[in-house]
């Protein structure tokens, strides 16, 4: 008998219209792997925020408390509630307002990217209040997907792009879960020979998986949010947590070298009408 089960995801991102990030790539990555995304727009942007000019934008904030209001009269249920980019104090908080009607104990995967900088530089949008908020939204996430410059502002460490041995990687990730999530991918983590991997921890496991990959001399926005949303299809799937962040980082690396060799602006992101199928 067909299962005609459909796994439902709350995308709680912003939309950029022009850009391949956030709900742009979320949707059509997840819808792909068979599940329903059911968007919770945070803000709506013409383009996204890097390298356009000024992009013209509507903060959705105030609609953020009457979408979980009227969903909660709906009694929607949702296998995962993934968050991303957030930006203000207020948002942080609708967000755990959503985690508190929505997120069904172990039923409901809750799975945070918390998107606050790269580079070793905080985004313009966080301040101090704002960085202390998204520990908690940490600690209350089962999976988190912090790249290297998130995983030091999470835990108050000095920022440097020194490789770094595999136990000290081991005890920075097993840090970040301690926090709270009992999965953490750990991202663009500086490694030998200038290499970089990346990392995940299940702590009722309690093990680590080093994922090494290929890069390339370019650099492309909303790779994140595509890792993030490839890895929560795989796990949404049964797959376990080393595998999913594999199968993430595989379909990244892919996707920015098909991009890369191809020569588009980068400022779009990658081709990812050309990838699904990866």
């Amino acid at each position: 008998m067909m299962n005609n089960k459909i796994s439902k995801v709350a995308a709680i991102q912003d939309l950029a219209s022009f850009g391949r990030c956030s709900l742009s790539v979320i949707i059509p990555i997840l819808s792909h792997m068979g599940v329903q995304v059911c968007p919770v727009p945070t803000a709506v942007f013409s383009t996204h925020t890097g390298g356009f000019g000024k992009p013209v934008f509507e903060d959705l904030t105030g609609m953020m408390h009457g979408y979980i209001e009227h969903w909660k009269t709906l009694d929607l249920k949702f296998d995962c509630i993934y968050s991303g980019f957030l930006s203000n104090e207020k948002q942080i908080d609708e967000v755990l307002y959503f985690f508190d009607a929505f997120g069904d104990g172990e039923g409901t995967l809750i799975a945070v990217d918390p998107v606050m900088g790269d580079h070793g530089q905080l985004y313009k949008t966080y301040n101090e209040t704002m960085q202390k908020k998204m520990r908690h939204l940490v600690s209350r996430a089962h999976v988190v997907t912090p790249n290297w410059t998130e995983a030091n502002f999470l835990l108050d460490c000095i920022y440097s792009t020194d490789a770094i041995k595999e136990q000290d990687a081991k005890e920075m990730i097993k840090a970040i879960s301690d926090l709270g999530p009992s999965q953490v991918v750990l991202k663009g983590i500086p490694y030998e020979n200038g290499r970089k991997i990346n990392m995940t921890y299940d702590r009722a496991e309690d093990s680590y998986c080093m994922i090494p990959y290929e890069e390339v001399p370019s650099s492309y926005p909303g790779t994140g949010d595509c890792f993030a949303s490839r890895l929560i299809g795989e796990l949404l799937k049964g797959e376990s947590l080393a595998d999913s962040a594999k199968s993430a980082t595989s379909f990244v690396t892919y996707g920015v070298k098909v991009t890369y060799e191809a020569k588009t602006d980068t400022r779009e992101g990658i081709l990812l009408e050309q990838l699904l199928d990866f």
